[in-house]
């Protein structure tokens, strides 16, 4: 439960408690609680692409078939659907990368990532 109060308030996979995200769209380089650095190597996040596309994929289709069950035409559907994802986009950025950090944490804890040491 602590993990996914983690990953749903955007925190450290680590500590659970440093916030990532200190702007809208700027990321902590590290840790502030722990000194985790957030980034193991160029290209760390290509992961997250794909964690985005599972988390854009069926927002997208839940949105345009809760407009077509409202009863918008379909191309409407769409065309709304795809401003209401535009709007979305960047949260889905934010917690993709979360996702991923938590998902490679449990999988491969790195302990050397600590700067502080």
């Amino acid at each position: 439960m602590r993990r996914l109060a983690a990953i749903l308030t955007l925190r450290c996979p680590r500590c659970l408690t440093g916030n990532m995200w200190p702007g809208f769209l700027t990321m902590n380089k590290e840790c502030p609680v722990c000194g985790l650095v957030f980034e193991r190597e160029p290209g760390y996040y290509t992961g997250a692409m794909v964690v985005s596309y599972a988390i854009a994929v069926p927002t997208f289709g839940l949105i345009v078939i809760a407009l077509l069950l409202a009863g918008i035409d379909a191309a409407i559907a769409l065309l709304v659907g795809g401003a209401v994802y535009l709007f979305l986009a960047p949260f889905i950025f934010r917690y993709s990368r979360v996702v991923w950090l938590h998902f490679d944490w449990g999988i491969d804890p790195d302990h050397t990532g600590d700067t502080r040491r």
